[in-house]
Order: structure tokens, then C-alpha cells, then sequence
């Protein structure tokens, strides 16, 4: 549990007097400080959704204490170091974080489909100035704390949990000039006896895109787990989770650069029982309310919802859940496979927390050497696991404290 200092007064972040507080200080310049460390680091000020929550202030997160849930491991052990502070613009002066996206929100009647984002290129260039579709998406998800994992978070993640939380980190951000949340559809926990008005919200919020502007159609964004992909009369559809009355339509091109771009993914969720399929897409509306994919990105998660890449990181992941461990997961963002990050970062060891990293088999030459160099460069302790030539390592080791 979090302690801050607001003016010159200790309180605890569970405190009911904690909003009155943040609500006083929220037009003023007075930080908050959190006092996982000593000296207290400074924090700011959100507004979201009519409530005031205290956050990091930018590139602060590995300055906070292990424990504290204020903490983020060095952005360059993940994919988040080549986006902040360009695509991920923070404003602790306004409370708000500007993203920049390089996929369309709309649509000109002569430009073609583009192919599903995350797209591989030949070359390690990437445009960290602007998120992919899957970028946007890991950003979502660590924004709202699903990259983390505590034994307290046993049982107690469900689709209405994730839908709230992602919704909750799209708040405070805008993109496009535009808030994200107002561009961001995420199906309702599907309910019978209520389902006249959850497709009733669903249609209020979808056809606001249905009339084209100046001929060019506009586009909203849908994040949801997949239940199965299917064929439709004329093409392919994606039937998401919790939404048996609208599908979301591909034509057989999109459908194709699909399971081409996302094998790996698609092969995970179908091999491994009890994983979530997770899709970020881009999509346009009919006058006929009928839902068309423009693009579309996948993400595996584990049971706990946690992002994995392969076989060997769930195993590794599942052990650290299993063991009881507090870790985070590293997200990549825009990065390619080819670029290796920390699997995850152990943040119960001491004095330090600790990089996990997964070198996958028939990893090349390069692939290895750049995990060697991660490890060298990094000021936190590493555990690496070099799959197929050894059975996976221990677990970092607990203090003697915390076994």
C-alpha cells in the first residue's frame, strides 16, 4: 500500500480523504510525494472521469522502490524506451499524455487496406515517433497494470476487470487531437437479461461514425478477446468475446495478411488451453451498422491475463506466478521480434530487482549477443534462460525475509 505526502500530511492510498485532498491540490503546482523512498519522489495529479488519482511523473517509474506500485523497471529493458517522450507524450502540467499513432482513423474512398499493424520489416528500422496498432495496445495494457502480477492478483482478473481498467488508462490520454476513450469501443460483459441496452450503448457509440465526412469515412478503435475466427457468406469475420450480435467483418485479403503476419500468436492461443486472444483493430460502420476491419493486431495473454510471446516465456511466467513472485512484464511495444527484451523483471529480489531474459531455440548469433549486451548494460542483476540447450534455472532467489 502507497504513502504520500500532501502538504506537509502522511496518508495512505486507500485513505477515503485522499480524493478531497488531490481535488485541492489539482489546479495548483503543489506535487505529491511518494514515500516509498527517502527522500519522497514527486508525483502528479490526474483527472479522470470526474476522479483525481495520483501518477509518476514521466521517466520517475525506476527511481520508486520495487515494492511501491509506482514502480517501472529502465524503459530500454522493454519496448517503451524508443516511444516515450515521442509517441507517449506526458503533461503533468494538464494531467494528460499525447499519443501519436501511425495508423489511420479514417478512411479516403481511393486508399487501399493496409496490411494487419506489427507488420515485420526486413531491417530493424522502425518509426519509434509513432505507436503501432499493437503499440497502442501495449501501451493500454501496462497503463492499466496488467503487465504486473502480485499473489494478491490471484482470482481476481475477469473481462469486466480488464474492460474497466482499460477503459480507466484511456481516459486521460488523446490522440488525433481527439480523447482516446471517446474512439475506444470495448464490449460490455454480456448480460441476457440486459442485453437490449448493451446493444442499444453499443449502437449509440458506434454510429456516431456511420455518416462519412466530406467523403472520407472515419474510424473507431475495438479491443477485444477473440472467441473465434470465422468464415462469413462473402469473406471472414472476427467474433469477439461477450458480443454475439455484432461481428466484425474482413474481406479475404485482410484475412490472409492475417494469419501470415499473427502465425505465432494464433498457433499459441490454439496450442495452449486457457490463454486469451486478445485484438486491437481499426474499424468503419455501414448506414447498414455493420462493422468493417480496416486493421487489426493480436496479443496473447496467459490465464491471468499477463502478455506472452512464446511456449518458453509462459513457462516462465507460469513459474513465477506459481512460486507466488511479484513481477512485471516486459511489453514490446513497436520493437521486432528480431530485437530481444526482458521477459519479465522479478521485482521481489533484493537489493535490486531483477531482468529475466528468454533466449528462444535456434536463436541466431546476433539475437544472443544482443541479449548479452542488455545484461552487460543493465544496473540490474539478470536471470537468463537460453531455451533448448537447458532446462529452464531457478527462479531469482527471495531475501531471506521473504521466503
Amino acid at each position: 500500500m502507497a504513502i504520500y505526502q500532501i502538504g506537509g500530511q502522511s496518508i495512505h492510498s486507500d485513505d477515503p480523504a485522499l480524493s478531497e485532498l488531490l481535488a485541492n491540490i489539482y489546479s495548483s503546482r503543489e506535487r505529491p510525494l511518494c514515500l516509498c523512498r527517502t527522500p519522497g519522489i514527486e508525483m502528479y495529479v490526474a483527472k479522470v472521469d470526474d476522479k483525481y488519482l495520483i501518477k509518476r511523473m514521466p521517466n520517475s517509474g525506476s527511481g520508486h522502490a520495487p515494492a511501491c506500485d509506482s514502480y517501472e523497471p529502465p524503459p530500454e529493458l522493454s519496448g517503451l524506451g524508443q516511444v516515450i517522450g515521442s509517441a507517449i507524450q506526458e503533461n503533468p502540467d494538464e494531467g494528460t499524455t499525447a499519443l501519436k499513432f501511425d495508423f489511420a482513423l479514417s478512411k479516403g474512398a481511393s486508399r487501399s487496406a493496409p496490411a494487419p499493424s506489427g507488420k515485420e520489416t526486413d531491417s530493424v528500422k522502425t518509426d519509434g515517433n509513432k505507436l503501432t496498432l499493437r503499440g497502442t495496445l501495449h501501451y493500454l495494457w501496462e497503463e492499466a497494470g496488467f503487465n504486473r502480477w502480485a499473489p494478491t492478483m490471484a482470482g481476481k482478473r475477469s473481462w469486466y476487470v480488464i474492460r474497466k481498467y482499460l477503459l480507466q488508462a484511456a481516459e486521460d490520454k488523446t490522440a488525433k487531437g481527439a480523447s482516446l476513450a471517446g474512439m475506444l469501443y470495448m464490449p460490455e460483459s454480456f448480460n441476457a437479461e440486459k442485453k437490449n441496452e448493451i446493444t442499444q450503448r453499443r449502437l449509440a457509440q458506434m454510429m456516431r461514425i456511420a455518416t462519412p465526412e466530406k467523403g472520407t469515412r472515419r474510424l473507431m478503435l475495438v479491443v477485444g478477446e477473440v472467441k473465434e475466427l470465422a468464415q462469413s457468406r462473402y469473406g471472414h469475420k472476427i467474433v469477439l468475446k461477450h458480443l454475439p450480435d455484432c461481428h466484425f467483418m474482413m474481406n479475404d485479403d485482410i484475412y490472409k495478411r492475417l494469419l501470415k503476419r499473427f502465425e505465432v500468436e494464433l498457433g499459441l492461443w490454439d496450442a495452449l488451453e486457457g490463454t486469451h486472444l486478445m485484438m486491437i483493430g481499426t474499424f468503419s460502420i455501414g448506414a447498414t451498422g455493420v462493422a468493417s476491419l480496416e486493421e487489426v493486431a493480436l496479443m496473447c495473454v496467459t490465464e491471468n491475463w499477463i502478455p506472452f510471446e512464446s511456449t518458453f516465456e509462459k513457462m516462465a511466467l507460469d513459474a513465477l506466478t506459481q512460486q507466488n513472485r511479484r513481477f512485471m512484464k516486459g511489453m514490446r511495444y513497436n520493437l521486432p521480434s528480431t530485437r530481444p527484451l526482458a521477459c519479465a523483471v522479478a521485482s521481489d529480489t533484493e537489493p535490486e530487482p531483477t531482468a529475466m531474459y528468454v533466449v528462444p531455440p535456434g536463436a541466431s548469433e546476433d539475437y544472443a549477443a544482443a541479449v548479452d549486451e542488455l545484461i552487460a548494460e543493465s544496473k540490474l542483476p539478470s536471470w537468463k534462460w537460453v531455451a533448448g540447450e537447458a532446462p529452464m534455472p531457478a527462479l531469482p532467489a527471495l531475501p531471506e525475509h521473504g521466503r
